[in-house]
């Protein structure tokens, strides 16, 4: 399978791609959309729920009902990502075995956290029983 995406920049540092049936905007400057890092850390958050879904699955648990991710991410001087950081909050109550299993799986699963080089993998922590 091979993933197309056509993106342009007319002037300045906005890029509209499209992705699919999809535009998605990025902007440097944060003024006509989310700068890129930020872009990238939901796309890892959005790439890192549903893997969380699937490893609960696989887990033997069906359904962790909602599931909020609070993301952080530290840049430096250079506006180069050093650190990423998820906290997740998870409707259903699990024990810290169950939490770490399925957060294991989905580190495993999460086709984002696959392709980040191993010191910007997510430093994950989180709450069950949470809403």
């Amino acid at each position: 399978m091979t993933i197309e995406v056509t993106s342009t920049s007319e002037e300045g540092y906005t890029t509209r791609s499209r992705v699919g049936e999809f535009e998605l905007t990025v902007d440097a400057t944060s003024e006509e959309g989310p700068e890129p890092n930020a872009t990238l850390l939901a796309d890892y958050a959005s790439c890192f729920v549903p893997a969380l879904r699937v490893g609960a699955d696989k887990e033997g648990i069906e359904d962790l009902g909602r599931v909020d991710v609070d993301v952080e991410g530290d840049v430096d001087s250079e506006d180069d990502l050093t650190a990423i950081r998820f906290h997740l909050l998870v409707e259903t109550e699990l024990d810290d075995g169950q939490f770490d299993a399925i957060v294991d799986r989905a580190e495993d699963i999460c086709h984002v956290h696959a392709a980040l080089r191993e010191e910007l993998h997510a430093d994950i922590s989180g709450e069950t029983g949470a809403f």
